[in-house]
C-alpha cells in the first residue's frame, strides 16, 4: 500500500512537469511577449496584426527551430552525453539483474552454457537435471522469440 503513494507522487510530478507546466509556460511566453513587446512596438504591431497571427507564426517558426535545437542537444552536444553518464552511474540496476527476461531467461541460459561448455571440455556427460533446466530455458526463449511474454512475478526483488 505504501508503494501506491510513491507511485502516485511520481505520476503527479510527471503530469505536472511534463504537461501542465509546459502548456502553462508556453501560453505565458506567447501572451507576455505579444502584449508587452509586440503590441507596444509600432513595427511589431504592423507585422503581427493580432495575437492569433503571432501564435501561428511563432508555432510555424518555433516548432522546427526547437526540434533542431533538441536534435543538436541529443546528437551533437556534450551536454546530453554528460547527462546520460550521470544517470548511468547513479542507476542501481547496473549492478543487478533486471526482473523479467534478463533474470528469468538470459542469466540462467548463460550460466548453463558455461557449465555445459566446461563439461564438454572435460568430457563429462550431461545430467538429467541439467537437461531439464536447458529444456525449460529453450521453451522460455522460444516463447519470447515468437512474441510471447513471461508470466509477471507477483513481487519483484528490487523494483
Amino acid at each position: 500500500m505504501k508503494k501506491i503513494y510513491f507511485r502516485s507522487w511520481f505520476y503527479f510530478q510527471t503530469g505536472y512537469s511534463q504537461y501542465f507546466t509546459f502548456t502553462l509556460a508556453l501560453l505565458n511566453m506567447l501572451t507576455t511577449t505579444y502584449y508587452l513587446v509586440i503590441a507596444q512596438n509600432e513595427l511589431g504591431d504592423k507585422i503581427f496584426t493580432s495575437f492569433s497571427t503571432y501564435v501561428v507564426v511563432s508555432l510555424i517558426v518555433g516548432v522546427p527551430l526547437l526540434i533542431f535545437i533538441g536534435f543538436v542537444h541529443m546528437r551533437r552536444s556534450q551536454i546530453y552525453k554528460s547527462q546520460q553518464d550521470v544517470l548511468q552511474e547513479s542507476w542501481p540496476y547496473n549492478y543487478y539483474l533486471l526482473p523479467g527476461i534478463q533474470k528469468e531467461v538470459m542469466a540462467p541460459l548463460f550460466r548453463e552454457l558455461l557449465v555445459l561448455g566446461r563439461m564438454s571440455l572435460s568430457n563429462e556427460g550431461i545430467t538429467e537435471q541439467q537437461s531439464e533446466r536447458l529444456d525449460d530455458l529453450v521453451q522460455k526463449l522460444k516463447l519470447l522469440s515468437t512474441g510471447g511474454t513471461l508470466e509477471m512475478p507477483k513481487k519483484f526483488d528490487r523494483v
